[in-house]
């Protein structure tokens, strides 16, 4: 039990004996959420996540952010992914952010989508970031707590592949109120869907949706559609029983849509 827990019974906790618990209430795992910058209102926080890389998460990221933004929503992207950041470039937003009193300013897009990223914040765009998990982590609580986010509709968090020291800090401080899983038509998918599917559930996190990227490639000449990764399999993926709900994408954008 982390030595920050709230919970008063730490030494005799148990899963069935914490049911209940208020310390469960904060994200199942008894430690408290990071309060938001003072000088922010953000309304919701979307983590989009996956069991593994190369999937495409920044892809749909930017997407979602973007179709959230020409919906009229106000709209900030959190680069998560500490030590591959790839929003920035992907939104063609370069330099860095600066400081005021109440913390740091993100960058905005020309649509006007903030964005933080450690990217943000190097002297060289290209320099490595080597850096240990629990410095990593406290970056992630720093882009949630000292920027200066301003009145943000959808948060949605870039979330780099895994369940490691990110996702846990990203789930456990931040308020998320879902999380979209991307994945790809390759073998691997039912387990990386699992393996998302099980630490968000294991979090008290709710899955808003499942994403398949990468599912085909239009010939530009015959207009066949070209299965480079396999046969689609989001079918037979979306049929589990905890996604069953969450088959059409539709029904994640009328969630984010819906009215407050």
């Amino acid at each position: 039990m982390p030595e920050n827990s709230s919970c008063s019974s730490a030494s005799t906790c148990s899963r069935e004996s914490c049911e209940g618990c208020p310390s469960k209430a904060k994200g199942g795992s008894g430690i408290a959420k990071e309060p938001m910058n003072k000088a922010s209102n953000v309304k919701k926080v979307i983590g989009v996540v996956s069991g593994k890389g190369g999937v495409g998460k920044s892809f749909v990221t930017s997407s979602l952010a973007c179709a959230m933004n020409k919906a009229g929503y106000k709209v900030g992207i959190m680069d998560a992914d500490i030590t591959g950041p790839s929003i920035p470039k992907m939104f063609g937003v370069h330099g860095q952010v600066y400081g005021t009193e109440d913390g740091m300013v993100p960058m905005a897009a020309e649509n006007g989508i903030k964005i933080m990223s450690v990217n943000l914040l190097l002297d060289n765009e290209e320099d490595p970031v080597i850096w240990r998990g629990p410095v990593i982590a406290g970056v992630v609580k720093q882009f949630w707590n000292e920027t200066v986010w301003g009145d943000i509709d959808y948060l949605f968090v870039d979330m780099p592949p895994g369940t490691g020291d990110v996702a846990l800090t990203v789930f456990q401080s931040l308020p998320i109120d879902g999380i979209v899983i991307v994945s790809t038509p390759q073998d691997l998918v039912k387990m990386i869907v699992n393996k998302a599917y099980n630490m968000a559930n294991m979090m008290n996190i709710p899955v808003l949706g499942l994403i398949e990227n990468m599912s085909y490639y239009v010939c530009p000449n015959c207009n066949e559609k070209i299965n480079i990764f396999g046969k689609s399999k989001i079918d037979e993926t979306a049929a589990f029983p905890f996604l069953q709900s969450f088959r059409l994408i539709r029904k994640l954008m009328l969630w984010l849509t819906k009215a407050e």
